[in-house]
């Protein structure tokens, strides 16, 4: 693995990741611990896509000036006020919180944002987002993590055994409950977007997972009298420049999009940042460790279990295949 001429991962390590297993438990208890606790203390800063509210649609003349609407509109006591370009250059979604009042109170923050932007924009689209819709949206949120969890299980339970699944699903839990956590703890803005950094998360972090498992189920076929311990740190190690470099690759691009996206997605980049560390960690920490104590066999009988050990593996392709 090389970047620039510069080895990052050398192609052999053998960091002895499984001894140091109960530090790593411990401290994702923790954070799980943690998260859970800010979770019922603070909760998440719901957007308006959970809340409810308004969404404006205007065409400007000419590109809009994002930042210039959105300076003019976040004084008016309208509490938050979300803008993003909506198709083209001059188009502009406006979301506005639900405002006290009922639907007369809506009616007058639509017309003190008319006031603001004034005569030179045009109104294509005014609607009001209630809180039957919004809990609506709320519900299929979570619909959907739990579709993308449950078909996460399925395809690992199918492609290995139920222990790797059973790994993979707790390792997916301790994700996306740390993501809600951080989230919970910087008060950052849970809407939609942030569903499908969660949903997006999901997925990166069991393609890291499914890797090194199939090192492992690769290794309990070929090594079928090595100590479980040790063939768990040899497919961990044989896998690890692929998952550093994948992570560091990722982080590279998303760090672009939190720098210099803008509001609008910054939400969605951050949870992103977040996903790609803590997915990485709880592939080769978490998901890995746990396959120790869930007693998985290779093919044959007494196969990785025995404490008579094969012949040391000779130096393999660290990647994949």
């Amino acid at each position: 693995m090389l970047l620039r001429g510069i080895k990052i991962v050398p192609d052999e390590t053998h960091f002895p990741f499984l001894r140091y297993s109960r530090v790593f438990f411990l401290f994702s208890i923790g954070l799980v611990v943690a998260s859970i606790v800010l979770l019922a203390a603070r909760g998440l800063n719901y957007g308006i896509d959970f809340r409810g509210g308004i969404l404006i649609e205007v065409r400007t003349e000419g590109p809009a000036d994002i930042g210039a609407m959105r300076q003019s509109l976040s004084g008016l006591g309208l509490g938050e006020v979300a803008l993003q370009e909506f198709g083209e250059e001059d188009d502009v979604l406006i979301r506005l919180e639900r405002q006290p009042g009922g639907e007369e109170a809506q009616g007058d923050a639509v017309g003190v944002v008319r006031d603001a932007l004034g005569s030179n924009v045009d109104y294509r689209r005014v609607e009001m987002v209630g809180p039957q819709v919004s809990q609506e949206l709320l519900l299929n949120g979570v619909y959907a993590m739990i579709a993308a969890v449950v078909g996460i299980v399925v395809y690992v339970w199918f492609r290995f055994e139920w222990q790797f699944a059973v790994a993979a699903i707790i390792a997916e839990a301790h994700d996306v409950i740390t993501t809600l956590g951080i989230f919970a703890l910087l008060g950052f803005e849970f809407n939609l977007t942030t569903v499908a950094a969660l949903l997006t998360i999901a997925g990166y972090s069991i393609n890291d997972t499914v890797v090194v498992f199939d090192r492992v189920r690769e290794n309990l076929r070929k090594y079928k009298r090595m100590p479980v311990s040790e063939l768990l740190d040899v497919s961990i190690n044989q896998t690890l420049g692929r998952t550093f470099n994948t992570g560091l690759t990722t982080l590279l691009a998303i760090g672009a999009l939190y720098v210099l996206g803008g509001e609008v997605i910054r939400g969605f980049s951050f949870a992103m940042i977040w996903g790609i560390v803590i997915g990485t960690y709880s592939s080769i920490c978490v998901a890995v460790p746990l396959l120790l104590y869930l007693q998985i066999r290779g093919e044959g009988k007494g196969a990785a279990s025995s404490g008579t050990v094969d012949p040391a593996p000779q130096p393999v392709d660290p990647e994949p295949r």
